[in-house]
């Protein structure tokens, strides 16, 4: 038994969850104090002085995330950008990262507008093409960061395959898990250097709290980060800490719902004659299928569409009642948005163009309710246009 490794559902449960030691409470306590009382100087209690630095429910967290990733370490932070921020402030002026082409708009925003002050450069190819990758790394590149599926594209990067370029080259990749969560898919066993979440989503599941978490492969990555946590704040806070322990006990169980309800609403939608185009990995007739079957253990419920025009998504969108119109994903009950207005505003007509997102396209992350009730919703909706 003990070469035994615990499943993940287990796993998401019990490690970094462990009952309390001193009355035995099976939820870990949320620390909320600034500072740590110190026996006598320089002698802290189990390494605890400041709450910026550590803190021990936000540790807990940690442990159980690194464990769910496959990782050494894990590093949360107060949102998701504040973890891919923290990522890239472990490069220098002169640094080049490689990046997809279709990332959740937020990131180029933050690349582009705040980190190319810095010195900081960035190239943005079609990673879907290991040969774009390949191409586009030079001698000064550190990073190569890749979401897969993207949003709202959802299309895929074979993480092993860029993984293999990386390991020759010389950079380190870094893959945004968001969608899939580790529960359908593990970076860090095909290859990836680092894995980033916005906890916001899955992780909690709940739409209840903000955080981010970066899991590292390397003894030194995790150290560097820690100096970032210290140096620069943006960390995550106990209560919010807390609400990620407790969404992530039962990730196994809803991510197993949501991929139901996903793949009913996918092919209802692939069947409607109002709708033009559907993008889910699940689907026979999506280009990468094959490549999701083999590096994903489930398609999730992430799925974007085409109505055919700004009119028509506002029409349908006016509609809804079970669905949540509303930014974000990945919480329990289903949200709906439009990312040419909303999270895909940022990068302008041409941006969006440049990458294939149109006016058109609404973006659905399939929530755990009844799947008829959900199905029932977009019937009615969709009857508008």
């Amino acid at each position: 038994m003990s070469n035994h490794k615990a499943g993940f559902a287990t796993r998401s449960i019990h490690d970094g969850q462990e009952p309390e030691p001193l009355t035995g409470a099976v939820s870990v306590p949320i620390y909320a104090t600034s500072t740590y009382v110190q026996d006598e100087l320089g002698k802290p209690r189990m390494g605890y002085e400041y709450a910026r630095v550590t803190n021990p429910t936000r540790d807990r967290l940690e442990q159980n995330l690194a464990s769910l990733e496959g990782g050494m370490a894990a590093r949360v932070f107060a949102s998701g950008m504040a973890a891919i921020n923290a990522i890239t402030t472990m490069l220098k002026a002169g640094d080049h990262v490689v990046c997809g082409h279709n990332l959740y708009g937020g990131v180029p925003r933050l690349f582009n507008q705040i980190l190319a002050n810095y010195g900081l450069e960035f190239t943005y190819v079609d990673t879907s093409e290991p040969r774009a990758v390949d191409k586009a790394i030079g001698r000064n590149t550190r990073l190569v960061y890749v979401e897969t599926p993207t949003n709202p594209l959802m299309s895929l990067t074979d993480i092993a395959a860029i993984s293999r370029i990386c390991r020759k080259r010389g950079p380190q990749l870094v893959v945004d898990n968001t969608f899939m969560s580790p529960y359908f898919q593990q970076p860090i066993a095909l290859g990836a250097d680092m894995v980033v979440h916005s906890t916001t989503k899955f992780l909690n599941g709940h739409s209840d709290g903000l955080g981010g978490v970066v899991v590292c492969t390397r003894k030194e990555q995790a150290e560097q980060l820690s100096f970032i946590q210290k140096s620069a704040g943006a960390i995550m806070s106990p209560f919010e800490s807390w609400l990620v322990l407790r969404g992530v006990k039962t990730l196994a169980v809803r991510m197993e719902q949501h991929d139901r309800n996903g793949r009913a609403v996918a092919e209802y939608l692939a069947e409607h004659k109002k709708v033009k185009a559907v993008f889910y990995p699940g689907l026979p007739e999506h280009p990468q299928h094959e490549l999701a079957r083999r590096q994903m253990s489930g398609f999730g419920s992430m799925i974007t569409f085409e109505t055919g025009s700004l009119g028509n998504a506002k029409r349908m969108l006016r509609k809804v009642r079970v669905c949540s119109l509303g930014e974000s994903l990945g919480g329990v009950e289903t949200l709906i948005s439009h990312p040419a207005t909303m999270t895909h505003a940022a990068l302008g007509e041409k941006g969006r163009k440049a990458i294939g997102i149109t006016d058109g396209m609404v973006r659905i992350s399939v929530g755990i309710e009844d799947a008829e009730d959900i199905l029932a919703d977009l019937d009615q909706a969709l009857a508008a246009i």
